[in-house]
This record gives C-alpha cells, structure tokens and sequence, in this order.
C-alpha cells in the first residue's frame, strides 16, 4: 500500500497545490510511522543466506538486488559462497521472507574496485581465515519498496558487524564500498552552468583544457557533456588518464561539499555519514561497468566505520552538521576550492 502511495506522490509532486498531493502526503506520513513501530529491531530477525537456503529466497534476494545486478544462478552462488557473506532482516511474523539484505565480502584489504568483487571466477571453497582481515559492505538493498525510510539498513550493518565480530574476530577493518548515485547528472548539469568560456576554469585547469582538446579536437564543455552522456570517453585511455584529478576533486567536493539542508546531498553518503562511518578514500576506475560509468564515471567511495568512534561521528554529523573525511578527500576537497568560485 505504503509503495503505491509513493508512486502517486510522484506523480502530484509536480502539483504541490493540489489537494491529492497533501492527502497523500499526510497519509504517508502516518503509514510510515505505523511500519516503524510494527517492524523495529524488537520484531526483526537476522538470517544468513547460503547456497542451501531455499530456492524461493536465493530468487528474491537476486530479484532485490538493486546496486549491482545479478546475472544468473553462477552469480548467486558466488555471493553467497566462500569468502562472501550474504544476510537479511524477516519480521517474526514472516520468518525466512527477506526485508532488505546485506552482501558482505571478506578480504585483507579494503577494496578499491567492485569488479574484483563480483568477478566471473569464483574463489577457492575453503575458506583460509588467516587472509581475512576486513569486511566490504558492497550492496544493501529493501526488498519491500514500502518501507523506505524506515530505519533498516542502520541496525542491519550493526547487527551484521556483532554476528562477523562473533564468527571471525580477527576481522580488524569494516569499510563499504558505495556508489556514488548523481555524480554525472549533477557534473552534467555543472558543465551546462558554464556558458561562457572565461568560466571554464572553474572545474578543470588551463592544462587540463588543453589536452582535453588535442584529444577531442575541442575543448568546450557542449563537447564534455556529449562524451559524459554516451560513456564514450572511457573507451580512450588518453581521456580516462586526463579526466582522472579532474573528476576525482569534482566528486569529492560533489559528496563533501554539495549539500541538502546541511547534509550530504548524495542519499548514500548521508545514510553512511548519520551511521557515523569516515569518508575514507574515492576510488577511480572502481566500477566499469556501463551502469557504473553512467551513474558515477566509474567512480566509488569507501565509508569507514571505525567502531569506537561511530556514535560520536554520528552525533557530530547529525548535531552540527559536521563531516569526517580522509585526508585523500580533504585534499582532494581543497583542490576542487582553489580551481572553483562554487
């Protein structure tokens, strides 16, 4: 009910003035403080899925899955096998139906590229625990539209980081890897800023202008929106190689600096940054898939949570409105500010 009375918000969103909008928007409202209460951390189960789960689970989880789709059966059990953890929230109500899952990968290190991840070789079945040292939380996705904005996903990682801490102590490092949904639409809709050619300084320098058109022949930014909004760039190594510094400080002032009421304005990084983690490292060329490109220019970034400082992150985020960062991103922040009059 709840997800088909979001749809129809969205459909009125463009008539704030009607009255459907607000009867909609009230009655929201007070389903969504109803699915709160009815399914707090007191009624939710943590259940790990295997490969021996049943059937009709393993099929939801990879119809669920929302960040990086699951391509077939082989795919699936790679997820959930060695060296990988798969785990989901059921109400008591409905044991053994999943509500938002969480994918989990066990390394010794923290990951810089989500293909390494989800490569088509699987690993080696057994498990040498020595080698594991840090869990990626690569993918959380709800399986019920209807409850988004309830507060899953925050106890989900907590419940999930006591039950890795119980099984494998050793683990040392707990990081995600995220994407970065809105970058390219939003650095699209930068460049569509820039009309005159005396303000093109603003993202890029005169050097980087400069082999930017010796690649392409021209150096305006109708020619840099073109090759964002076809992905055709990333086929040229000149290009990646030359959009690699550009883009990095772009998107870490796009999470670090853009802003929505004094919160991140990316919905991954606020969810992450309220949880209390660090903005740790972006990474360049991390997901280069077509759907990466697309959303982020292959772009990801690493949330770390850094369990004995996460409350007092998280109430420095929420109460003051303030970001913990990496040095990688406020040097890369502060280079974005010396090249920019945003």
């Amino acid at each position: 009910l709840r997800h088909e009375l979001l749809n129809g918000q969205k459909r009125f969103r463009c008539r704030k003035l009607c009255p459907s909008f607000f009867c909609l928007q009230e009655m929201n409202g007070v389903l969504k403080n109803m699915l709160s209460e009815w399914f707090s951390t007191g009624f939710l189960n943590l259940e790990r899925v295997t490969w021996q789960s049943p059937c009709e689970v393993l099929q939801k989880i990879s119809d669920s899955e929302a960040v990086h789709p699951v391509r077939n059966w082989v795919d699936m059990k790679r997820r959930v096998g060695s060296y990988r953890r798969c785990y989901f929230f059921s109400h008591c109500a409905i044991p053994g139906e999943p509500l938002i899952v969480l994918h989990v990968a066990l390394t010794s290190d923290i990951s810089s590229s989500i293909q390494a991840i989800v490569k088509e070789v699987p690993p080696l079945e057994t498990e040498d625990t020595d080698k594991i040292t840090t869990a990626i939380f690569y993918s959380i996705s709800l399986t019920q539209q209807g409850l988004q904005g309830v507060e899953l996903g925050t106890y989900l990682i907590k419940r999930v980081v006591k039950e890795l801490q119980k099984e494998l102590p050793q683990i040392k490092a707990f990081s995600t890897l995220s994407p970065i949904p809105g970058f390219t639409k939003w650095l699209v809709g930068l460049l569509s800023s820039q009309t005159k050619e005396l303000e093109r300084n603003e993202l890029f320098t005169e050097s980087e202008w400069q082999e930017i058109s010796e690649i392409t022949g021209d150096s305006t930014t109708e020619t840099l929106k073109k090759l964002l909004n076809n992905n055709e760039w990333v086929r040229s190594e000149k290009l990646v190689e030359v959009f690699h510094l550009p883009f990095m400080r772009l998107c870490a002032w796009y999470l670090y600096g853009e802003k929505h009421r004094g919160y991140a304005l990316n919905p991954v990084a606020n969810f992450h940054l309220q949880n209390g983690s660090v903005m740790w490292r972006i990474n360049w060329m991390a997901d280069t898939s077509p759907r990466g490109i697309a959303a982020s220019c292959g772009m990801m970034v690493n949330y770390r949570y850094f369990l004995e400082d996460t409350a007092s992150n998280s109430a420095a985020y929420l109460g003051t409105k303030q970001i913990k960062a990496s040095e990688q991103v406020l040097s890369l922040v502060s280079q974005f500010q010396q090249n920019s009059k945003l």
